[in-house]
């Protein structure tokens, strides 16, 4: 039977000899594990944020000092706490500060619009937010009153940096202050009583780590919640399956708001006691250069970040020597992507395979391995499952059957690091899994050895460099033009970006409107990567008898 061939794991034969079928269930909270690495390495560099250092017992400090900053403020265990930042070290000094309290953490995409921010604070109901001065100032004020916000605390990314510093993903940054309605973070923290271990409350591995919204596939974004276990768990995954040490350290590529970010990056450094480089925003040249200052070892993130590196002006064959363990994920990866990067840097880029939901990894390949090509789909695997996943292809009309190898099915996954529950929407929880197992609307194939291949989706979603784009969210976006009477969106190949947003609109009659109005319109309301780049006009968008727009009719008529 098709089930006994994943519940024989032949992939198991695949592992590295260091690693295990599986690992032992987390016992202690991240926030117990970040503060054991303090206490053991206290000396050693946390965040590398462009030139400065901040060392773990620093960081442990503010974090604490933060805590106490909430304490004072009357945050309870159980709170939420929206971080709404690039990838700066306030970032960590926030999450940990909020774990030591109890308290979730919400992590905000700093590219959200007013009206994306709005939703997220008010479907979580956080009441602390921390942003920077300038995304509070363009975008959070005006939305604040209307939450259950109770405080705010904005920072800058030049904190923590000289005076007077200057990168190019620095050029627009000035410190314009708290704002009205909100506090210094820094100055809360340096004016907060010494830390004397009563801002700590009890967090154990079932508590509430993280609320990471998710678009899905149908609905509004849904916050799915990730317990301290889960989180650490899929942080000892990473740290195992690429043996990190401490001789090694983390090159922050991923946005610290993705589950890659969060997981792949804060909480693997932070439990190996290792070095986490940070720069505030992805820049080929700064990340270049960074890597040759501070030798980081390893990454995961997505492949637009191997693409800006390989044609970045002037990169060197022996630019990212250091990287020994270097994994991508979140998007499709071309076979000839790898082939030209390892070409071009003697680096060979591994792939892995995981969601918001999983925590990051349920699939990778294995460090001293090479991902095989699926010679029907062309796709190259993701993988193999990691340590403690069950994984399984199953129908896609009934979840209940499992597929034989090499037959088509949704991936379904269950194992330790996969998420508790989406918040507060348990009809969406209940749909999400089967038998145990959560069903990642992903179709797959896995071969005789156990590697898995991604070969299509489920649902309608749309991956942008991998971020999940939901049609639905632009189409609405659109339909506030008012010059539009129907819209539909879908994705389309781009070379850069994996995906990219296409839109198609029907004009209501008597109005006029150019390609650029409709973008234009998008762009201010959506975030970076939800708008469309391109708008085809149509006299009516094809439906089908029940009203339903044919996005599979619009898909093949966009790449054929």
């Amino acid at each position: 039977m098709a089930s006994s061939v994943y519940a024989a794991k032949p992939w198991l034969k695949l592992y590295a000899d260091h690693v295990p079928e599986a690992l032992p269930e987390p016992e202690k909270s991240m926030v117990d594990l970040f503060e054991e690495s303090a206490k053991r390495v206290p000396n050693t560099d946390a965040v590398r944020y462009f030139e400065e250092r901040i060392s773990y017992r620093e960081l442990d400090d503010l974090a604490s000092r933060f805590a106490r900053v909430l304490a004072d403020r009357g945050v309870e265990k159980g709170d939420r706490l929206a971080v709404y930042t690039q990838n700066n070290p306030q970032f960590l000094v926030a999450t940990y500060g909020a774990w030591k309290r109890g308290a979730a953490v919400v992590p905000l995409n700093p590219m959200f619009k007013a009206r994306e921010v709005d939703y997220h604070l008010n479907d979580s109901g956080a009441k602390v937010l921390v942003c920077l001065e300038s995304l509070y100032g363009s975008v959070a004020r005006e939305v604040v009153p209307a939450t259950a916000v109770e405080h705010v605390f904005t920072t800058s990314e030049l904190d923590f940096l000289p005076e007077g510093y200057e990168r190019p993903n620095l050029a627009a940054s000035r410190r314009t202050g708290p704002g009205e309605g909100a506090e210094d973070l820094l100055e809360a923290i340096r004016s907060s009583p010494e830390p004397d271990g009563s801002e700590k409350v009890d967090t154990g591995p079932e508590d509430t780590a993280l609320i990471v919204y998710t678009s899905g596939t149908t609905g509004r974004p849904k916050g799915a919640v990730s317990l301290h276990r889960n989180v650490a768990y899929n942080a000892e995954t990473y740290r195992t399956w690429t043996s990190l040490d401490d001789e090694d350290s983390v090159l922050g590529v991923a946005p610290l708001f993705h589950i890659t970010g969060l997981v792949g990056h804060v909480a693997v450094a932070g439990l190996a006691g290792i070095p986490l480089v940070l720069y505030h925003r992805p820049d080929p040249q700064e990340t270049l250069r960074l890597i040759e200052l501070w030798q980081p070892t390893f990454t995961v993130g997505a492949i637009t970040v191997f693409l800006s590196l390989m044609n970045a002006p002037g990169a060197r064959y022996d630019a990212l020597a250091s990287m020994t363990k270097v994994y991508s994920g979140g998007a499709p990866i071309a076979p000839s992507i790898t082939e030209q990067f390892e070409r071009k840097f003697d680096v060979y880029i591994h792939n892995i395979y995981g969601l918001t939901e999983s925590n990051s990894p349920t699939h990778a390949v294995p460090l001293d391995a090479r991902a095989p090509v699926d010679g029907n789909s062309g796709a190259l695997s993701v993988g193999v499952p990691v340590p403690g996943c069950e994984a399984r292809l199953v129908s896609l009309e009934d979840p209940s059957e499992p597929v034989p190898v090499g037959e088509s099915g949704e991936f379904a996954a269950k194992g330790p690091m996969i998420f508790s529950h989406y918040w507060e929407k348990p009809e969406a929880t209940e749909a999400a899994f089967h038998d145990g197992f959560f069903l990642t609307g992903d179709v797959a194939v896995m071969d005789e050895q156990g590697y898995f291949y991604i070969v299509d989706r489920k649902k309608d979603m749309i991956n942008v460099s991998g971020y999940k784009v939901w049609p639905r969210e632009v189409e609405d976006t659109l339909y506030t033009h008012p010059a539009v009477r129907e819209a539909a969106v879908i994705g389309v190949p781009d070379s850069y970006r994996g995906e990219t947003v296409k839109a198609f609109v029907a004009l209501k009659e008597g109005s006029v409107a150019t390609e650029d109005d409709i973008i234009a319109h998008c762009k201010e309301n959506l975030a970076a990567y939800k708008y469309p780049r391109s708008v085809e006009f149509l006299d009516e968008v094809p439906k089908t008898a029940t009203g339903k727009f044919l996005r599979r009719e619009l898909r093949t008529g966009a790449r054929g």
